[in-house]
């Protein structure tokens, strides 16, 4: 009888961060025999973020478990349509549907502190310092500090338009909810979940618990591929 073959793992990142945000969870999973893949794109557009994400596919096997933080539950949710997919784990993440943009799908819930604390410049959103704690105020300073010295600016009109398909709609989904989140609206994460039909974690934690909660999420991760 052979030995059942561990899906590989993409990572896609959100606004504010690039690949490396991830960078807690890769070397457990790496340790346990995952090929893993941390997407890099520009958050220029989705169309480009989708497209960039669904090259990294070529590099590892399938299947895939593709894993979203944030603005990237957006680009999983129509990246996630290829064949090669089969399941998609939502951190603290939009999942929009067909007809609604990452825009419009948090227009629907009370705005988060978090943009209140931001600058447009030069056609990109930045965060202003005080904007930190919104965002990863359950870190020790110094990690902080750091994750505002390298957050990556998205373009200021990256949430108004989103690539096609849904691919929560045909594979299975797991979700965790960041409850005291203060850039994506909790309830938000909560109703996106119940949507999906989303097998559903609570963590308090604010916006990055692959950070703060970093065994939390490997576990998830885990339950989530021994799903797929």
């Amino acid at each position: 009888m052979s030995t059942p073959t561990k899906p590989s793992i993409v990572f896609a990142h959100g606004i504010w961060a690039d690949g490396s945000c991830f960078s807690k969870l890769i070397p457990p999973l790496r340790a346990e025999g995952y090929e893993v893949m941390s997407v890099q794109y520009g958050l220029d557009s989705n169309v480009e973020d989708v497209a960039a994400t669904v090259r990294t596919f070529g590099r590892v096997s399938s299947p895939i478990l593709l894993v979203g933080h944030s603005y990237g539950g957006s680009v999983i949710t129509a990246a996630g349509t290829d064949d090669r997919v089969a399941g998609l784990v939502y951190i603290a993440a939009l999942g929009p549907d067909e007809t609604e943009t990452s825009q419009g799908q948090q227009d629907k819930f009370p705005a988060t502190p978090v943009f209140s604390q931001i600058e447009v410049a030069d056609g990109r959103v930045w965060m202003k310092p005080s904007g930190i704690g919104c965002f990863c105020g359950d870190l020790p300073e110094e990690e902080q500090e750091v994750i505002w010295a390298t957050h990556f600016a998205p373009a200021a009109e990256l949430f108004l338009h989103n690539a096609p398909g849904v691919a929560w709609r045909t594979k299975p989904s797991w979700c965790i909810v960041a409850n005291d989140d203060q850039t994506v609206n909790p309830e938000l994460e909560r109703f996106a979940a119940k949507r999906m039909g989303a097998t559903t974690y609570d963590i308090d934690s604010i916006h990055v618990p692959m950070l703060s909660h970093p065994d939390f999420v490997v576990d998830v991760i885990r339950a989530a591929a021994a799903g797929v």
